[in-house]
């Protein structure tokens, strides 16, 4: 019964948190708790035990079929003793395995790298099959000895996160060791999961486990109170200590619910606040960055610029000399110009201004993606003040909506990008 009212309080957490996080882009990934969705992309991908399939994840199994018979005593209702024959079948897994590698999750903005250690995995059935000793998989696959009772029947299952399979990912984002760069892993006390499954059918059947739990726990009261009160009490008095046992249970996850949605709201504000410092955090990148690389990237046009005018002086000298005289020689310095000039030299300005053009259009979309992370979780935290039961517990700690990012709201300073030779 304890059991089953821890059970379904986690899993009623379990899906209140999925609800509030918003499905953020990769290239948008910062820092904390984050929900993604994308496809798994690996260059060198792994190859499943049974189907043979291109993965980045895969389990197999093996079971085989059995069927025993025992002898067994028992004493019919006249209090005789007897003995009788009993049949019994079932499966035994003979052999299992499996292999994980990291991988690349991928949306339309980019990638993002994922280890999948200590994730809760729910993949795609992807082989499924029934076979016989006379059948080749049968000992190709599986063992070569056989289990007691054995009925020479084996069923072989592989479960896989096939390559490019949309995934549904719930992990924590950290920097890289190798690359500056974001990396989902299991943080401490923190969801991860990697599912094949859409967000809508994993939070929908998180709140059917959490109610079959609740009402597997109150079935259960009636079989704990019989054998607390078996002894002590009347048999009359059977129902009224189920009822009490039945309101104390329900009082019991009451309260547990009424902390859950607690936390669940003040986890929401705290994160409507991360999400305004996200947008800080870019605009100071923006400051900080931008300005260096053009002056960079100007110093480099207008040192090649110059360049430029040194070679066409050089080679109007070299050419402008009387009719019918030879032109000057040039030696040292001159002498390589003139190659130079000869073999015209390519110019790496451009390349410049190309990487500059990319970063300046990767910086505004991150801070775009900020902004729509602020919003849409802003936006959560209103809804869940305002609706029914959550917003009597919002009264209760004094807890108001944070204002949606509007224009007027988020003017800054903008940084000019001339590009001046």
């Amino acid at each position: 019964m304890l059991g089953c009212l821890w059970f379904s309080l986690r899993q009623r957490r379990r899906h209140r948190l999925l609800n509030d996080l918003p499905t953020s882009k990769v290239q948008g990934v910062f820092i904390g708790l984050v929900e993604l969705k994308g496809t798994a992309e690996s260059e060198a991908p792994l190859t499943s035990y049974l189907a043979e399939q291109t993965c980045v994840y895969y389990s197999w199994k093996v079971e085989e079929h059995w069927r025993r018979t025992r002898t067994e005593s028992y004493t019919d209702s006249k209090g005789d003793r007897k003995t009788r024959t009993v049949t019994e079948t079932g499966w035994e897994t003979v052999a299992k395995g499996g292999e994980e590698q990291a991988f690349y999750l991928r949306d339309d903005t980019g990638d993002v790298w994922v280890r999948p250690e200590g994730a809760t995995i729910d993949p795609l059935e992807v082989f499924d099959q029934t076979y016989s000793r006379g059948d080749g998989l049968y000992y190709m696959k599986g063992p070569d000895g056989a289990v007691n009772g054995s009925t020479g029947t084996r069923r072989f299952t592989e479960a896989a996160i096939g390559l490019h399979a949309m995934l549904y990912a719930i992990g924590t984002a950290r920097e890289r060791s190798d690359v500056v760069a974001p990396e989902i892993v299991k943080g401490q006390g923190e969801e991860f999961i990697l599912s094949c499954r859409s967000e809508e059918a994993v939070t929908r059947g998180m709140a059917w486990r959490s109610w079959l739990a609740w009402i597997g726990g109150l079935l259960a009261l009636p079989t704990g109170v019989f054998m607390a009160f078996e002894e002590n009490h009347r048999p009359e008095e059977l129902p009224i200590f189920c009822l009490l046992a039945a309101m104390t249970f329900c009082a019991v996850w009451s309260l547990g619910w009424v902390w859950i949605v607690h936390d669940s709201l003040i986890g929401l504000r705290e994160r409507v606040r991360r999400g305004w410092s996200l947008i800080d955090v870019e605009l100071k990148r923006r400051h900080d960055l931008l300005p260096g690389i053009i002056a960079t990237v100007n110093g480099l046009g207008r040192h090649e610029a110059d360049l430029q005018q040194t070679v066409a002086a050089l080679r109007t000298q070299a050419t402008a000399t009387k009719p019918g005289q030879p032109g000057p020689e040039f030696t040292g310095v001159a002498a390589e110009l003139r190659a130079v000039v000869e073999r015209y030299p390519e110019l790496m300005a451009q390349a410049g201004f190309t990487a500059l053009h990319r970063e300046l259009v990767t910086t505004e979309q991150r801070i775009a993606l900020a902004r729509g992370y602020y919003n849409d979780i802003a936006t959560n935290y209103a809804t869940r003040l305002e609706r029914i039961p959550d917003c009597w517990v919002a009264n209760l700690r004094g807890l108001r909506p944070e204002p949606l990012l509007t224009v007027a709201v988020f003017e800054r300073a903008r940084v000019t990008t001339k590009l001046g030779l």
